[in-house]
Parts: structure tokens; sequence; C-alpha cells
């Protein structure tokens, strides 16, 4: 190539993009059909050999009279190609002319980006300082030497992000050397501190990395050099200036205003690597002196000089000691003289949120802080209603020992200010609270849930008395409280299988609220919705207690499904059984198989008129539900008339493009395939029952299921679903080996040839044929394993094939 192209000017520039090129094909393109050790010798050959006489080729075409800028490029493009790779010998290189052409070519434009790619790389590939310290000694000078750019190219913002990529990379590399011999390469660090003091912000955080990583370098040396103590005191002023916002936030458009605030966050992380070497109590008492000089000059101040530190100390909260007795409580009683400002109240309600920790070891300032945060909520500002409502949980769920005594305050607020707020923000209120009573005696607890539990208990009875036709709003509203009330109910949890004297008829009371509730909003997507997600948990709550009602309970269920055809009423049916399927009431084993065949007849009306594709939410819960019941009251499940209709719907589910149904299908079909009558390894003697029933429904519908299984396979099943494939079919290749093999020709003649191959077809039927005919039906494993591959090149040779016309 070099002889053919490379004595030609005209035809240099094809020469430099081959040898561009070429170690980037060998390092990266997987796609090449080598054997690992083919490839080992023809990159030693290619690369390797030819390496040096790359390096003194480019040389050469540098120093050439009369090269082109263009000829430059590519020839420091093609150079970083084989630093890249490896492939270059730094130390052979320090001494070329080419290294002291990449930093000569800074000075032009056109070579500017080039070169400090190239810089960097050849950087990087002296990380183990060890080892290279006679090459680092030739290129730490010459990146201490561009320091002085920093100031002439200010104005060039993409200057600047070249050379800050050229010091932090260094930076980064040198960070052993930095820590050993700090003064020699302090330069370095100096530089790096510029480039994140610049004012663009797209170029500050090319800097994070290296200050991330000298921190943890620093961070397990038993002491620190006081010029890098410095560097990183500099650094928490800089990063707590960029946090300010901009004096007219206003001029920011939407997307510019969400990239600020996420680049705070970043910039957060940065000051706790400020933490970790200066500890943090320096950081936060810097940020703290930020906000006290602040206030002191009065009215003209602005709110983003306040602002700014305050997020500071929000961010270096994670790294507080809860027992902090210096830094924190000046904090803490800094806040109520803040200005009222709502993005300054914003970010102080958010310090109390994240110092909850260290509150809970400072009870005494718990009575404050429930008052800046009630202030919070009755503020105009959305933002602030929010960050008090966070508050309040993490005050209420880190505190929550100490703030049994606020429940009456907390009731009176929701009552009264707690009827204002959004409704996200009440979620929170609402799980503050259930963190207090979750820590309170049980009797206390139950006591206090009952009291806020009948607030909206009463909404929901008035609504359902109602003689007049009740509003959209009011409606939402009650959705809101029963979405409160889940909230609640989830966080408190069971109270065990002894319930507190003070629950133990509000199991049926509530009942009997949610009975008729129900009857009547049946058809309301959103209340059936919500209705059906506070039960879960009430189920849990009450345990056994439930026992009683809960036939009832199904029997409204099963109606409503009747009526509506909402998935949701299968949902809760489902939880239901499998919380108490095992329970030997009969009135509750009746209202089981009522449950399973209505649900069932149901379910076939509805796709009498809807494709499967369009109920996909009530296929799903249909057969989670069919889970419990094969699993927990096999009597009902197999014995009932409806499980062939229900063994034929839920095939139909295997025809979704939809991981989560389609998994919860092969699980349905697997335990029934290998259910435990098959076995007679578990005594049963209505196991010759259960038998009878699969295999009648097998010999009906099998055709069909194999169908489903093998046009998923090499369809739209998700991969790990092969397992629960292979058991299925091995499981009806045992129990009906003469069908199977009468049924496979037809349904692979089925499959199309696109996605699985005549060959693949065919040899797929020898291989099940010769395991059935053996009776080695492990052997089926394999068949379809085989088959699986076969279909899965055959698709992934379609999808490259358009690439590549």
């Amino acid at each position: 190539m070099i002889e053919t192209f490379g004595t030609n000017p005209a035809t240099v520039p094809v020469l430099l993009q081959f040898l561009k090129v070429l170690p980037e094909e060998l390092t990266s393109n997987t796609r090449i059909p080598v054997t690992d050790d083919e490839y080992r010798d023809r990159s030693a050959k290619l690369l390797a050999a030819n390496s040096r006489q790359v390096v003194d080729l480019l040389s050469m075409y540098n120093n050439a009279s009369g090269v082109t800028l263009a000829v430059q490029n590519q020839i420091f493009e093609c150079l970083r190609t084989w630093v890249v790779a490896g492939e270059v010998d730094t130390a052979t290189f320090c001494k070329s002319s080419l290294f002291d052409g990449i930093f000569e070519a800074l000075a032009s434009d056109l070579l500017f980006d080039s070169a400090v790619d190239v810089i960097c790389e050849l950087t990087h590939e002296t990380q183990e300082v060890d080892d290279n310290m006679s090459v680092i000694e030739l290129i730490v000078p010459r990146i201490i030497a561009l320091r002085p750019k920093l100031e002439e190219c200010k104005e060039d913002p993409e200057k600047i992000r070249g050379f800050a990529r050229i010091f932090a990379e260094a930076g980064e590399t040198y960070r052993l050397l930095i820590v050993r011999h700090t003064e020699t390469f302090y330069p370095i660090v100096e530089a790096i501190g510029q480039c994140s003091a610049y004012p663009d912000l797209d170029i500050v955080p090319i800097t994070f990395p290296f200050w991330m990583r000298l921190a943890q370098t620093i961070g397990k040396k038993a002491s620190v050099e006081p010029l890098l103590l410095e560097a990183y005191k500099a650094l928490t002023n800089i990063i707590i200036r960029h946090l300010h916002f901009p004096s007219d936030t206003n001029a920011m458009t939407g997307q510019e205003a969400d990239n600020f605030r996420s680049f705070r966050h970043v910039m957060g992380d940065t000051l706790k690597d400020c933490c970790l070497v200066l500890g943090t109590d320096a950081c936060l008492l810097n940020a703290y002196g930020l906000v006290t000089v602040g206030l002191s000059r009065g009215a003209s101040v602005s709110w983003q000089e306040i602002e700014a530190p305050l997020f500071a100390m929000r961010s270096m909260g994670a790294e507080v000691d809860p027992s902090d007795d210096n830094a924190v409580p000046k904090i803490m009683d800094l806040i109520p003289s803040l200005p009222s400002h709502p993005k300054v109240r914003y970010a102080a309600l958010l310090i109390i949120s994240r110092y909850t920790e260290w509150v809970n070891r400072h009870p005494d300032y718990i009575s404050f802080q429930l008052q800046y945060i009630s202030a919070g909520f009755e503020d105009s500002d959305d933002e602030v209603n929010a960050a008090a409502g966070q508050a309040l949980k993490h005050l209420c769920q880190d505190c929550k020992q100490h703030l049994t005594d606020f429940l009456p305050t907390l009731h009176t607020f929701l009552k009264t200010t707690g009827r204002k707020l959004a409704q996200d923000d009440r979620l929170q209120v609402y799980e503050a609270i259930a963190y207090v009573i979750s820590a309170m005696p049980m009797e206390k607890a139950a006591e206090s849930l009952k009291t806020f539990s009948l607030d909206i208990l009463s909404q929901i009875h008035n609504a359902a008395g109602q003689v007049t036709p009740i509003s959209k709003q009011e409606l939402k509203d009650i959705g809101c409280g029963l979405e409160s009330l889940e909230v609640m109910l989830h966080v408190v949890g069971p109270f065990g299988d002894h319930l507190p004297i003070a629950c133990q008829n509000s199991c049926r009371e509530a009942w009997s609220i949610f009975d008729v509730f129900i009857a009547k909003f049946a058809f309301d997507y959103d209340t059936t919705e919500r209705t059906t997600r506070v039960l879960r948990p009430a189920l849990a709550l009450f345990g056994r207690s439930a026992l009683p009602i809960a036939p009832a309970v199904l029997s409204r269920m099963t109606s409503s499904f009747e009526a509506t055809g909402f998935s949701a009423f299968l949902w809760i049916a489902g939880k239901i059984v499998g919380r108490f399927g095992r329970e030997s009431e009969p009135a509750l084993q009746r209202s089981f198989q009522a449950l399973f065949e209505r649900s069932t007849n149901k379910l076939l009306n509805i796709m009498q008129s809807k494709a499967a594709r369009d109920i996909p939410d009530v296929l799903e819960d249909y057969v989670q539900m069919l889970l419990q019941l094969e699993d927990v009251v096999p009597d009902v499940f197999y014995q009932s008339s409806a499980f062939p209709l229900a063994f034929r719907a839920s095939m139909a589910t295997l025809g979704l493009i939809h991981s989560d149904i389609t998994f919860a299908a092969l699980d349905l079909f697997r335990g029934i395939v290998n259910h435990d009558c098959f076995s007679h390894s578990t005594p049963n003697p209505k196991n010759d029952l259960y038998a009878t029933a699969i295999k009648t429904v097998l010999e009906k519908e099998g055709f069909d299921l194999i169908g489903y299984l093998l046009s998923g396979l090499v369809g739209d099943f998700p991969e790990d679903s092969v397992s629960s494939v292979i058991s299925i079919f091995r499981s009806i290749s045992t129990l009906l080996p003469s069908q199977i093999l009468a049924w496979l020709p037809v349904v692979l003649q089925q499959l199309p040839a696109t996605s699985t191959p005549n060959e693949a077809k065919q040899q797929f039927l020898i291989d099940v044929s010769n395991a059935v005919d053996a009776r080695q039906f492990d052997k089926v494993k394999y068949a379809i394993l085989s088959f699986n591959r076969a279909s899965r090149k055959a698709r992934d040779r379609r999808r490259v094939a358009p690439l590549n016309e």
C-alpha cells in the first residue's frame, strides 16, 4: 500500500485514510470471520510489525515541504487511531519530530481539534506512570507550557474546551504523581482550576472526573498537601458561583432551565468530592459563611446569592455526620432568618428534607421545622408546596418516634390547609403521617389510623348514599381520597393475626361502605382503579380478620366484572384467591367457583366482539387470576366446566406481543401440563380426576397450543421464554406422544419460511420423532434449542441483508 499510494502526492490521502481505518477495523470490527489465533497472528503482522514504519512515514509527510493542512489533519487522525490501538511506542515517538509537530499544531485553527485528540490519547497511553516516567518528563513540560493559552484564548470557548481536555486528561492520568510530587505537577491542577472557573457551563464538567478521582486518591492518604487543600477550597467557591441562577431566569427557555437544574446536581456531586478532601464541616461552614455575608447586606443582596450556597448545603447533606454539633446547628438556626423568596424557601425546605437523620438526633429542632414546613404549604408557589411535602415526609419517616405528640396538629392541618394542596403534595402528607403512626404502640396506632381513615370513609359513604347525581369533581376528590388511604395503609402495614380493639369491627364496617360505593360507581373506570387498589393493602392490614367478608368481596368483584368488563376487578379477585385460597370455608370455595366460571364466560363474550390485542389488560389480569386458582384451589380449577374454556381463552394471549402476558400464560400452561397428578410424588385422591381433565383438554386444544408455542418461539416470544416452551413441549410429548407426532408436521408447515428454513423444520421433526419414538423425552429439549438457533440465525440474516444492499 505504501509503495502503491505513498509516493504520489495525489494518492497520499488515500493511503492515510487506509492507515487510519486499519487499526479501527482490527480492534473493533467483531464481524470479521477469523478465529482468535488467526486474529492475533494477522494483527501482529499488520499493526505491531508496521507501527515504527507508519510513525516514520507520518513524520516524513508532516515535515514535507508544501504539506497542506488537510493532509496534516489526516496525519494526526491516523496517528490517533494507532495510539488508541496501543501500537505506538511512546518513548520512541516522543523523540520524533512528529511529537513536536502535534504541540505546534495547536497554533492552527484548522489543526487544533485533531492535535488535541492526539495529545489526549498520547497522555492516556502513559497511564502506567512508573513504566513511562521518561516519556512523562517530556510530555508534562509541554502541557504546563500551554497554561498561558487559557488567558490568551479566553474569548474562544472552543479553544478553551480543547485545552481543558488536555489539562483534565493530564490531571487524571498523572493524579498519583500530583499527590507524590505536588509542587512539580501543581501547575496542571491550577490550570484545571482555571478551566473549572470558566463561565461556559458546557466546558466546566470536562474537569469534574479529575476532581473526583484526585479526591478519591487523596482520601486514601493520612495527610493532604496544603496546595491541594487550597485547590479544593477554591473549587468549592467556584462551584457555588456556578450554582447561581441567572439574574433574569425568564430569559431561559424551558429546556435551558431543565438542563441547568440537572447540571446543578452534577455540580453537587463535585461538592461532595470537596467534602472528601476538606471535610464536610469545613465545606458547610464555607457555604454558611456565604449566606451570612449575603444576609448582612440586607435588601441589596440578590436571592441568587442566598439560594446557591443553600443548594450547596443540600448537596453536601449526604456527607453530614448525624452527630455533628458544629456546622449543622448553625445552618438550622439560620433557616428562620432567610428571605421569603420562593426559590430561597424551596432550597431551605429541601435542606430540612436532606438533614432529617441529623434532626432525629437533635429533636429540639422539630417544632420550629414543622412550623417552617407548614408555612411552606401555604406559599402560593407550587414548587415550594412540593418541597414542603417532601420535607414533611422525610421528617416523619426519620423522626417518627419524636412526632407522635404532633399527630393531632397534623390532623387539624389536613382538615384545613390540606384541602387546598395539590394531590401529589397531599399524598406526601398522608405518607408522612403514616410513618408516624407506624412508630406508635399497636393500640394507639390503630386509633390514629382509624381517625385519619374515617375522614376519607365518610366522604365515600356520603357519595354512596347521595341521591342527586355526583359531579365529576366530587368523584375526582373521592379518587384522591382513596389514593391517600392506599398510601397510608401501605406504609402502616398489617397489625398481625390479632387485631387491636379499635380495628376489630372496622373490617366489616369499612366493607359495608365500599360495597355500596362499588355497586354505584363500578362503571367509572378511574374510580374502579382507585377503589380496588385500596382493597389490597386493606386485606393485608386485616389479615385473617377479613375472612368472613371475603366471599362477599369476591361476589361483588365478580358481578362488577360481569357488568363492566374492567380488569381491575379480576386483579383484586386474584389477590384475594392468593390470600385466602387455602381456607376450607365452603362459602369461600363456592365464591371461587363462581368467580372462575362467571369471569370466564364474561371474557369469552368480550372476545367475541374484541380482538385479544385490544384487551391486553383484561387478559393479563385474567391469566394472573388463573395462576392463583390453579395453584391454591385446584379442585375449583380442574373440576369446573370453565376449565376447557379458560384454557382456550388463555391460548389467545400467546399471540400478543407483550412480555408480561406471555410469561404469565407460559407459567400457567407449564403449571397445568407439569401438574403433580402426573408424577404421583404427592398422593392425592383427586389426582386421577385432575389428570383426566388435563388430558381431555390437551387432546382437544393441544394442536393449537403447539402452534402458538412454535410460532412464538420463532416469532415474538422474549428470549427468556425458551425454557418454558421446552418444559411445556416436553410434557405434552410425554403425555400425548402419538398425537404430537401427528400434529407437528401440520404445525411446522404453517410456520413462515422467512423465519424458519425448511431444512430446520425437517431436522426438528426428525429430532422430535426420534426422541418420542425412543421415549427419550429429555432430548426434546435439544431439538427445540437447535430449532430456535436456526430460526434466530435466519432472522438475523434477514435483518442484516437490507443493510448490505
